[in-house]
Parts: structure tokens; C-alpha cells; sequence
């Protein structure tokens, strides 16, 4: 009988992991994309380009933005502008993944990157710190990351298909709002998110009159900017008060 490698046996077991820890999240996904698929339809797209812009967009917030935006006539360079604003915290989640896929060949890479998504993002540095093992980071993450995508596909699909027929006094779109808020809930971690959080918030909810979501895009960039502010001021005082404390 041919014995069974020890490390392939760890690997399987951290993708399977990363699989698992994923499935919970998925009702929270099915709406968003029953919501997405359902949206794409209403506005007359045909099946191959709802399906185009799910597997080319990879992210339902910039998705849904989008179709508001087309709903309201929006200039193309607005539409294109708020997709990327939105999206732009994958900046900060491939600055956390670069050091693991950066010795990966660019097949491997590529697609990881692609796979890349707030879930996933928010189990791995949840489960994971720098020091532990690359392999098992990279099998546990690949793991949820196919598990989401698949979800968040296939939700799509299921909308085009039946979201048309879902009542509206089921309110799926309170879903959305939800999501965002559990995982918003779990990155926050020390003071300086703390007050990136609160200041944001605060942004978003008093320009929600702005057209074309820019009240959104002002909480994010001004969100990033004050966080960035926080963390250095609160690093610099920590270093302060510990040289202080030693001298």
C-alpha cells in the first residue's frame, strides 16, 4: 500500500479548512448575488454579459455600484471611477498577500491574485499571522478563496434565473449592508481602525445626498487618510511612552 505524504495530508487539510470556515459566510453572499444577477437582467443585459462582468469584476460591491450608476445615466468615466474607488481596499489586502504569492510562478500567481476577496481576506489574517507556516497560509487561503468564488457565482447565476420572481418585501438588499458590517465589525482591532471606522461612517452617512456615490468615495479616502494619521500618531506616542518608560 503507497504511504501518504505527511506535508500533502497537511496541505489538503488546510485547504478543506479554509473551505469550511468559508461556508458559513455564503447566505450572506446569496442574496448579493441573487441581488447582482436580478439587477443585470432588469437592465436589459444579455446572460453572457451580466456573467462577463461577475467573473471580470470578481467584487459585488463595484458590481452593484455600477448598475446604479448605469441606472442613472452616469457618464462612463464616473462609473469606471466608482468601480475603482471601491474596490481600492485591494490595495491594502495585496499588500498582505504579496509576501506569500511573491516566490510563486505568475500561473499560480495570478490566479490567486484574482481570487482575492474580503471574505477570504478576513479568515486569513483572522486565522493567520506572518510567522506561521507559508504552506499552510497558501493551501488555507486558496481553499476559501475557490469556496467564494463559486458561491458568489453561482448566486449570480441563480439570480438571473429567479430573482426577478423574489418578492421585494423580502428586502434582499438589507443583506448587503449587513455583510459589509459583520466583517467591518471583526477588523477592527486596535485604535487606529477604531477611528478610521467611526470617521468614515460619519462621512458616508452625512453626504449620502452626493450624486454619483461620491459621499462613498469621500468616506474612503478620507477614511484612509485619517486612519494612516491615527496609526502613526498612536505609534509614535507608544514609542514614546516605552522609551520613557525604560529611561
Amino acid at each position: 500500500m503507497a504511504s501518504i505524504h505527511p506535508a500533502r495530508t497537511g496541505n489538503r487539510h488546510y485547504f478543506l479548512e479554509g473551505i469550511k470556515e468559508l461556508l458559513p459566510m455564503v447566505p450572506g453572499v446569496l442574496p448579493f448575488g441573487l441581488i447582482a444577477g436580478a439587477n443585470g437582467t432588469s437592465l436589459g443585459f444579455a446572460p453572457e454579459m451580466t456573467i462577463g462582468m461577475t467573473l471580470l469584476f470578481f467584487a459585488g460591491s463595484a458590481q452593484l455600484a455600477a448598475y446604479q450608476l448605469i441606472q442613472e445615466q452616469a457618464l462612463p468615466a464616473v462609473i469606471i471611477f466608482t468601480a475603482l474607488m471601491v474596490n481600492i481596499r485591494f490595495f491594502i489586502y495585496s499588500a498582505t498577500f504579496a509576501p506569500l504569492l511573491h516566490s510563486l510562478k505568475a500561473r499560480h500567481k495570478w490566479p490567486l491574485a484574482y481570487l482575492i476577496s474580503d471574505q477570504a481576506y478576513g479568515l486569513y489574517v483572522s486565522r493567520f499571522t506572518p510567522h506561521d507556516s507559508g504552506k499552510e497560509r497558501l493551501y488555507y487561503f486558496t481553499g476559501a478563496a475557490l469556496a467564494l468564488w463559486v458561491s458568489w457565482v453561482g448566486s449570480v447565476i441563480l439570480g438571473m434565473q429567479v430573482g426577478g420572481q423574489i418578492p421585494a418585501e423580502w428586502s434582499l438588499e438589507f443583506a448587503i449592508p449587513l455583510a459589509f458590517l459583520a466583517m467591518l465589525v471583526s477588523s477592527i482591532r486596535d485604535k487606529a481602525s477604531l477611528i478610521t471606522a467611526i470617521f468614515s461612517a460619519m462621512v458616508a452617512t452625512s453626504l449620502t445626498q452626493l450624486p454619483y456615490n461620491l459621499g462613498f468615495i469621500t468616506a474612503i479616502i478620507g477614511g484612509t487618510t485619517i486612519g494612516l494619521l491615527a496609526s502613526t500618531f498612536i505609534t509614535k506616542n507608544g514609542l514614546k511612552a516605552q522609551r520613557e518608560h525604560n529611561g
